[in-house]
């Protein structure tokens, strides 16, 4: 099996556990774009955010990254808008009702901005972040509606055991309109039903002219699932969610054991043969 695209998630998969690409990750990267493969993130966050990982890993030119669950594919130097799958702003807004409705508090990630109602926790938390810029907006609905807005997602948070809650809401009222997935314990973030990272490397695929069974995937939540899926070799990390971990073609180390860089080595660098279902067999169990 010959390579020719290699899509990574980033949080607790290319990335360790002090949120960092490891020299060994790197370098195996680095080597397999030398060798002509594409290398592209794959990502639930916006293009400021995982912006900085391109630049660590050297990646020269413009290469296109997946952003925001799959909602955006950006290119990384031109910062030109290649594939868009956003919500519409109908649609938006009445998501943002329901949200506020049951207690909770709605934030709209758009053109690498991050729309929100009012100071609180929830801002506190976005302000933390390295390169969030953050706009205060007084009444979201009101403000989606004067302008036009239509969100890349919306990521909603809500206090302690209310996000089972909310997501019974709004799969009642919405159906299968929405892609809803659970980022962190309090976060849920909300997207329209196309938008998924399987989708945006399927048509990423298709205008490069690779070939399904000529993608290397790696993932470990539930937004990889259907990249995972959909590559010619899906790869789940050994910490990824039991779900993941069932339909993976092969399970490799943890991000904190340089999972990715095994099997480029393995698989890309050094040439071995993939068995189907398998797991690497790296050193130390």
């Amino acid at each position: 099996m010959s390579f020719r695209l290699i899509a990574a998630d980033l949080d607790d998969t290319l990335l360790n556990n002090e949120a960092k690409i490891s020299v060994r990750n790197r370098q195996a990267i680095r080597q397999a774009v030398d060798r002509g493969i594409l290398f592209v993130i794959a990502t639930g966050r916006m293009y400021r955010t995982s912006f900085p990982f391109i630049r660590d890993l050297g990646l020269d030119g413009d290469v296109p990254m997946i952003n925001c669950h799959g909602a955006l594919v950006k290119m990384s130097s031109s910062e030109e808008v290649i594939l868009r799958q956003p919500l519409v702003m109908e649609m938006a807004a009445a998501v943002v009702e329901a949200v506020e409705e049951n207690g909770c508090y709605a934030s709209l990630f758009s053109d690498d901005l991050i729309y929100i109602k009012e100071e609180g926790e929830h801002s506190r938390f976005y302000r933390q972040l390295a390169d969030v810029k953050l706009q205060i907006t007084g009444d979201l609905q009101r403000f989606l509606q004067s302008r036009k807005i239509m969100p890349d997602k919306i990521s909603v948070i809500c206090p302690a055991g209310s996000l089972d809650k909310i997501a019974s809401v709004l799969k009642v009222r919405f159906g299968d309109k929405l892609s809803m997935l659970q980022a962190r314990p309090f976060f849920l973030d909300i997207t329209d039903r196309k938008a998924t990272k399987g989708q945006a490397l399927r048509w990423l695929a298709g205008i490069n002219g690779i070939k399904q069974e000529e993608i290397l995937a790696f993932g470990d939540g539930h937004n990889d699932l259907d990249m995972l899926s959909y590559a010619g070799l899906g790869v789940a990390v050994a910490n990824a969610k039991p779900e993941l971990l069932e339909v993976a073609d092969l399970v490799t180390a943890a991000n904190s054991r340089d999972g990715v860089a095994d099997v480029i080595e393995q698989y890309i660098l050094h040439r071995s043969t993939f068995k189907q279902n398998g797991s690497i067999d790296h050193k130390g169990g």
